[in-house]
């Protein structure tokens, strides 16, 4: 499954999760923070802080902005920043501060930034932006965890349902290199240990069984049609949603975007045909990349040369 999906998943998973989440990252969550009150997911205020990234052809799904309350008798609320991060982390301190600021600067309230890193053991892990020039210095420091700081006897041993998408998260490491069949062995004793902990009702369950199938994905159908058969003789089948949804939005998504390129693809092929535009305007004009036109003119000029010559 792309990486894009995934982090998909993984958010749609933060989100179904988070009171626990701020139980596994914060010792006194309950004590910090009013769970009663609920939380507000502010994607959409995300979105309008950072709108190059759009223009860009980014994407935000891996950041979540929370508003949540806290436990201290006033109205205080805080914003806490979730980046979760996989890949190069070169740029990613500065990156944050980029975050820290613009949101301080719309709301003028406090912030707690955590970074989850979920990439391999060798991954490097800033925790610190640093500046300074001519007297001039800044600092901003912010909390970072990584999904291979607890072993996997820890995680299980805790009773929280987030230690599961964690663990879930460390098996996906292994996609690629590990045989399909020793990928799955892993995956059901994952759903096998959730089941089996007694802790989680019926529906939880089922959820978390189904963001476990997709996210740590298999190719292999029969694999995963066995996967089913197991988990059913322990839970038996329910409609879910949350996750759920996540998966039928990423299956949307996906037909939307081959339908785009498609059209793409056709527009870019006419202006090809019937102008002396450059690429640089044929790009502009179709609303793509100087790289995606390249590719089109050469497939082009494979299907000419391809072609059957008239006698």
């Amino acid at each position: 499954m792309p990486r894009r999906k995934d982090d998909i998943l993984l958010k749609s998973a933060f989100e179904e999760t988070f009171p626990d989440l701020l139980r596994f990252y914060f010792a006194d969550a309950d004590v910090l923070f009013d769970m009663e009150r609920g939380f507000a997911f502010l994607d959409k205020e995300l979105g309008e802080l950072f709108p190059e990234l759009e223009k860009a052809g980014g994407n935000r799904f891996v950041d979540m902005l929370v508003k949540v309350f806290l436990r201290n008798g006033t109205e205080e609320w805080i914003l806490l920043h979730i980046e979760i991060q996989g890949g190069s982390t070169k740029k990613f301190p500065h990156r944050m501060l980029q975050y820290w600021y613009r949101i301080y600067d719309r709301y003028g309230v406090n912030i707690s930034a955590l970074a989850v890193f979920t990439g391999d053991k060798n991954q490097q892990r800033p925790d610190c932006f640093h500046k300074s020039f001519l007297g001039t210095e800044i600092t901003y420091k912010y909390n970072v965890c990584h999904i291979l700081d607890h072993t996997e006897a820890a995680l299980l041993a805790m009773d929280n349902p987030f230690a599961f998408v964690v663990l879930a998260a460390q098996k996906v490491l292994l996609a690629g290199k590990v045989p399909e069949e020793e990928l799955a062995r892993q995956r059901f004793a994952i759903a096998r240990a959730f089941i089996e902990s007694k802790r989680y009702s019926r529906d939880r369950i089922v959820r978390f069984l189904y963001f476990l199938k997709n996210f740590i994905y298999i190719e292999n159908q029969e694999i995963n049609r066995n996967f089913d058969r197991q988990t059913d003789k322990l839970i038996g089948k329910k409609h879910t949603m949350g996750i759920i949804e996540a998966i039928k939005f990423i299956e949307r998504e996906a037909a939307a975007e081959e339908a785009e390129a498609r059209k793409n693809h056709e527009v870019v092929k006419n202006l090809l045909r019937h102008t002396d535009f450059g690429r640089s305007k044929i790009a502009m004009l179709a609303g793509v990349t100087e790289s995606f036109v390249r590719k089109v003119r050469r497939e082009m000029s494979a299907e000419r040369q391809s072609a059957p010559r008239k006698a």
